[in-house]
């Protein structure tokens, strides 16, 4: 029987992965530092641990103990536009959280490294964005993300660690952290329904993105440690359908069965619009058929009503107030 860690395990795409992994008869170490995670979302059949990637003392004490075959790295704080104004939070957590361990992988010599990086690393190359095309990140987090894709190219020519690399984009479904006001459009649309607020749209919101349920992206990243075919490659992974914001907005209403009005602030810095193809992952993985936005946003918005509203915390350790939007300022 494999044993794998999941970081990230007590979040969102974690905690799915942590189920899936204890279906397919993984023991599972669930490593987590609940900093956006919740012990409920984590699987009563896995092992709990409360601490950080950046902790690289209990890592190695972790990897000792427990000789992983498998490592699926999905912590991150995961704030794409955000990461401008917390530069050096952005990198600790997510660069040198991801070294510390790709080191412990190395020595003890895991069988594969599964990392989810993100679609930031495309920038505003042009669409749909393909594996093949040549990455030029422009925030701080789709520059952390690329980092450790090249650490990861780096770690297996050297030491021969193998990697699976993930690039998923806007997922969304049961566990989301909804209480988040920096990132998760689709959770912040929730919240703010069930507050009773009006959504709020940075721009003209003709943006557009494509929106991935999570049953469509989480059995893909547990199913690719033991798939050969996919050793040392880079998916696409996410929905193929491309909406604009304003539709989304629409939906997200429809979906909770609300009447709030829209409100449109000030437009961001952020690429406009981003999709991503995803024929690589349908070669290698399998084509299954995309659960539709509407059917998964009333998932998502039973799920949302039963769980309730969720307070949103100001992210405390703002390092640049330069450009930083009025609405992410602390009250």
């Amino acid at each position: 029987m494999p044993t794998s860690l999941v970081t990230g395990a007590a979040g969102f795409i974690g905690s799915h992965v942590v189920d899936l992994l204890i279906e397919g008869g993984h023991n599972v170490v669930a490593l987590d530092d609940l900093s956006g995670g919740f012990t409920d979302n984590v699987n009563s059949k896995a092992i709990f641990v409360n601490a950080s990637c950046t902790d690289h003392v209990k890592l190695f004490q972790l990897f000792a103990e427990h000789k992983f075959d498998y490592v699926f790295h999905l912590a991150a704080y995961a704030a794409e536009g955000l990461s401008h104004f917390i530069k050096r939070f952005n990198y600790t957590n997510n660069v040198i959280g991801s070294v510390n361990l790709i080191n412990e992988s190395v020595k003890h010599e895991v069988k594969r490294f599964v990392f989810t990086s993100s679609i930031a690393v495309y920038g505003r190359n042009q669409l749909p964005m393909r594996e093949e095309l040549i990455p030029q990140p422009e925030d701080s987090y789709g520059i952390a993300k690329y980092a450790v894709e090249l650490e990861l190219k780096a770690s297996h020519e050297m030491f021969g660690l193998d990697y699976v690399i993930f690039r998923p984009h806007n997922v969304y479904g049961e566990r989301q952290n909804t209480g988040d006001k920096y990132r998760n459009v689709i959770g912040i649309f929730m919240n703010q329904i069930l507050a009773n607020h009006p959504l709020t749209i940075f721009g003209d919101g003709e943006q557009k993105r494509a929106f991935s349920y999570i049953a469509d992206v989480a059995p893909i990243i547990a199913k690719s440690a033991t798939l050969e075919a996919a050793r040392n490659e880079i998916f696409n992974v996410g929905a193929d359908t491309i909406y604009t914001v304003n539709e989304l907005a629409k939906a997200v209403i429809q979906a909770m069965g609300s009447t709030v009005p829209i409100n449109y602030l000030a437009s961001r810095n952020e690429v406009v619009n981003a999709w991503s193809d995803h024929g690589k992952a349908h070669k290698f993985f399998g084509t299954t058929q995309e659960i539709t936005l509407a059917d998964g946003l009333k998932r998502m918005a039973d799920w949302v009503k039963k769980a309730g509203v969720r307070q949103s915390k100001p992210f405390e350790g703002i390092e640049i107030e330069k450009n930083l939007p009025p609405s992410w300022r602390s009250k």
